[in-house]
């Protein structure tokens, strides 16, 4: 039995310049967003179609906080599940769904003090949701890329 050459390529499959660790990590990003959707279409939709059949009148023309709040939750429960499904530690997953949920906390103040109308407010947290999900990705690289 001959011993094997030396190993020429580094023993992950990250090459010297990152770019599967980089398209992980892009991917996972795609991913979240994904399941953000989804779980505002899908938890959001389901909510909605209860609070309809009850004639409970809900939205942002009149529960601008609650609304933003709710789809807050609801894109923060779409990720969960997926994170669980992929594999992530709850602290990781916690971690992400505070960031999507806190926008929603913090823009509520402006919204209530008339300083903010709802659809800016809606825009500010979706805005602020996506920087804050990439920060807490980079935060944790190694568990979003593939180290």
């Amino acid at each position: 039995m001959h011993p094997s050459p030396p190993r020429t390529e580094p023993a992950n499959d990250h090459h010297h310049h990152g770019a599967p660790s980089k398209r992980r990590f892009a991917l996972h990003y795609l991913e979240m967003a994904v399941a953000m959707l989804v779980g505002m279409f899908v938890i959001g939709g389901a909510l909605r179609g209860v609070l309809a059949l009850a004639d409970i009148e809900f939205g942002m023309a009149t529960h601008p906080e609650l609304a933003l709040l709710e789809m807050a939750v609801d894109m923060a429960l779409g990720m969960v599940v997926w994170m669980r499904i992929r594999g992530h530690a709850w602290a990781g997953t916690l971690e992400m769904a505070a960031v999507m949920i806190a926008p929603a906390l913090i823009v509520i103040v402006p919204l209530r003090l008339g300083a903010m109308d709802g659809d800016a407010a809606m825009l500010v947290e979706h805005v602020a949701m996506f920087a804050l999900m990439f920060l807490a990705m980079l935060r944790r690289r190694g568990e979003y890329g593939g180290r």
